[in-house]
């Protein structure tokens, strides 16, 4: 589904799947291909819009959750785009991955990144994202933001009226609320999480911060 004239947007597709999100730009971009399981349907997406896997040149994540990353080598030998982690990612590798693996008794899907982000901005072309870390849900969130098009992938901070659990390893209900207050200083038009559903309009976008600020913030 095609949001914005570089972004596109495609629903998870079942459980343990997620939000995916395209930037087409002079360097497209997949954040969270999602479970390999459901890769056959979101390439039948891409195609439906026009995008072929081989032109996208990067596959990153918001974090390294299994139903964000699993997709990650198998869409890499699909499209030959490069895995780009941010150093954050890296850093926090054994708990955001190995130990929330655990946590739910599945294997862990290993990949190898190609490249580290740079720690602060993440261009495409016309469009630039600055990344801001955003921890609570995971030790190793990074939200996506760019500023000119208002756009915010947002990974598992903040939904349509809730937030991201507390209880994986590496989880912290207040970090996750510091990331939230940060986060809703920011001009946003795009609201776009991991799962559930988009939110769009400035207004919505802002009443949506206040809701969980009010009603989710004293659930944490």
């Amino acid at each position: 589904m095609k949001l914005t004239k570089n972004l596109y947007f495609y629903p998870e597709k079942g459980m343990l799947d997620c939000n995916t999100y395209v930037i087409r730009d002079n360097i497209s971009i997949i954040i969270d291909p999602g479970l390999t399981q459901f890769l056959p349907e979101l390439l039948q997406d891409l195609h439906r819009d026009g995008i072929d896997p081989k032109d996208i040149g990067i596959i990153t994540n918001t974090h390294l959750h299994g139903d964000h990353y699993w997709a990650n080598e198998a869409f890499k030998k699909i499209s030959g785009a490069k895995i780009v982690s941010h150093p954050i990612q890296k850093k926090f590798w054994d708990t955001t991955v190995i130990q929330t693996s655990r946590f739910f008794g599945l294997p862990t899907a290993e990949f190898t990144e190609d490249r580290l982000l740079d720690n602060d901005k993440l261009s495409a072309g016309e469009l630039e994202f600055e990344l801001i870390h955003s921890p609570g849900h995971s030790s190793d969130s990074i939200c996506f933001y760019c500023k000119s098009e208002k756009i915010l992938i947002c990974g598992d901070v903040i939904f349509n009226q809730n937030t991201g659990r507390v209880d994986l390893p590496g989880g912290n209900a207040d970090e996750l609320k510091q990331s939230i207050l940060k986060l809703s200083q920011l001009e946003i038009e795009y609201l776009l999480p991991g799962h559930m559903d988009i939110i769009i309009g400035q207004e919505k976008v802002k009443n949506n911060f206040e809701f969980v600020k009010k009603y989710i913030f004293s659930q944490l």
